[in-house]
């Protein structure tokens, strides 16, 4: 029979023995075998064979009754080969019931388990095998459940570190804060650019920079996405290679088929647990992280943490990136927006896209996607409504669970104006409940009006409700929905009786018949131009 090559883990967290004895309600007591808290355990499994090996996985608490065990065992050799064979098959305990075969665990069995150093569990009578199994089930939902908690937990605080003014630092000294770990930033070089938390031990730098060298392209190779190498380096994880020899003095070295990289590996130094991640592809950036021991979950934390910093990484390192913080700048010192336009990355013309998901707040995560989907990392997060500035070469559609409001193709000295747009086609959209608004860019009957004398008339006409922006708005959004009380108080989200009362104080002021349709079509095409 063939020995197996590794035992196979379930996706649940294992449990430690110590956990399941604490337990009151199963009543068992270790008799023999390491301490308990050395111990975990994957699943718990029953059999009554004589030779259990063909029916393990490997990390099972084996629970059986002795109904196999031959009147002269005694001896003590059946209990030995016993023993043996669970150990060749990786099982982590045996646990033996008192009833209804045996009264007491035999001795022969306690001696066994003690040379093999397998932990033997006596099961007492009044306690069920199938009992026992559910205590070590709702033992794994509770450490899973624990485990969620603690990655949802850490998601959210290293988000929020990586909207920090310093991004990189603050999700570096969060990574070490979760983790308790030694966390460095490796930049393409090797050089250490960012670090937090102490190291365990002496030379973990070392040894870090040179796991780095495992997960970082050579020769700007990209990462290679096929299949992982055969015959992964021990102490690493699969995906790992050995590095080749250096070539021989005066001969070249063959460079050969591209090197497939690993995203990750991981290896020891003494007691301290070490890894790598790579970040952004080909870029070069590592991730390294050390700690005194690892848990479950903390291979996700840390792979939340890279993605973050490679998003970091990636945008300072980009030419847009640079282009967009150049702008930044430029504007922020006194800079004209059509004087930074182009550092943009576009020929001026650019769309306003006001966007609401449909159901709750936007967050950071929901916009930046939103982003990604419409083509464009130009993003503002502000109060309920995120707002996207998209090249006007780009055509926006409709994303599933946001309602979204677009502007005409604007000028940079029209952004102001092609912002509003975006807002009114929003509020449309909503009171429509349309996925998306397009702001109507047709050439109509104001075109036949020169613009300066437009506004004028705009301005004496409106000029009653000129103290009151929300009554203007409100009058606009009311005509534009054909009267409707209830669009109008969902678009600007007020109660229905407000806009009853402010389009009642615009007619007043306006001293003007609103029902009349001619008054209407006036004050739209004075709306339109104010």
């Amino acid at each position: 029979m063939s020995e197996p090559t590794a035992p196979s883990v379930p996706p649940t967290p294992p449990v430690p023995l110590s956990a399941l004895l604490a337990r009151e309600d199963l009543g068992l007591r270790q008799i023999a075998g390491p301490p308990a808290p050395d111990t975990v355990i994957h699943w718990a499994h029953t059999s009554e064979m004589a030779d259990p090996y063909p029916y393990l996985l490997g990390g099972e608490l084996l629970l059986t009754a002795g109904v196999h065990v031959p009147e002269a065992a005694g001896a003590g050799a059946y209990f030995e080969d016993y023993v043996a064979r669970i150990v060749a098959a990786g099982g982590a305990a045996l646990g033996f019931g008192l009833a209804p075969v045996h009264d007491t665990v035999p001795r022969a069995l306690v001696a066994a388990c003690e040379a093999y150093e397998l932990p033997l569990l006596e099961v007492p009578p009044r306690t069920t095998f199938s009992g026992v199994a559910r205590a070590v089930w709702q033992l794994m939902a509770q450490a899973r459940l624990a485990e969620l908690r603690r990655v949802t937990e850490a998601q959210q605080s290293l988000a929020a570190a990586a909207a920090r003014p310093d991004p990189v630092p603050s999700v570096l000294r969060r990574l070490a804060q979760r983790l308790s770990a030694h966390a460095l930033l490796y930049a393409p070089d090797g050089t250490v650019i960012a670090s937090a938390g102490h190291a365990p031990v002496p030379g973990t730098q070392e040894a870090l920079r040179k796991l780095t060298g495992v997960v970082r392209p050579r020769g700007g190779t990209e990462r290679d996405t096929g299949p992982e190498p055969a015959a992964p380096a021990p102490a690493m994880d699969r995906g790992r290679e050995e590095r080749p020899a250096a070539p021989a003095e005066g001969h070249p070295a063959d460079p050969g088929p591209p090197r497939a990289v690993p995203a990750s590996a991981t290896d020891a130094l003494g007691d301290t647990q070490l890894a790598a991640y790579a970040l952004g592809g080909s870029s070069g950036f590592v991730l390294g992280v050390a700690t005194r021991r690892r848990e479950p979950a903390d291979h996700t934390i840390a792979s939340v943490a890279a993605v973050l910093l490679s998003l970091l990484t990636g945008e300072h390192q980009s030419g847009a990136g640079a282009a967009r913080s150049s702008a930044l700048v430029r504007l922020l010192l006194g800079a004209a927006p059509a004087e930074v336009a182009g550092l943009l990355g576009n020929d001026g013309r650019w769309l306003v896209v006001h966007a609401r998901p449909e159901n709750g707040a936007p967050d950071p995560v929901g916009a930046a996607a939103l982003g990604v989907a419409l083509g464009s990392s130009l993003i503002d997060l502000g109060g309920d409504v995120v707002r996207v500035l998209v090249p006007a070469w780009r055509e926006p559609a409709a994303q599933p669970g946001w309602t979204l409001g677009v502007g005409t193709p604007a000028e940079p000295e029209d952004w102001p104006s092609a912002d509003a747009q975006a807002a009114r086609a929003l509020a449309r959209a909503r009171a429509t409940r349309a996925p998306l608004v397009r702001h109507g860019a047709r050439p109509g009957l104001t075109e036949l009006v020169p613009r300066a004398d437009a506004e004028e008339h705009a301005r004496a006409l409106l000029a009653p409700l000129a103290a009151g922006p929300a009554l203007t708005e409100t009058l606009r959004t009311w005509l534009s929905l054909h009267g409707s009380w209830d669009r109008t108080a969902v678009a600007l989200d007020v109660h229905r009786n407000t806009v009853r009362q402010r389009i009642t104080r615009c007619a007043a002021l306006l001293d003007t018949d609103l029902d009349d349709p001619d008054v209407r079509m006036e004050l739209w095409f004075a709306l339109r131009g104010h």
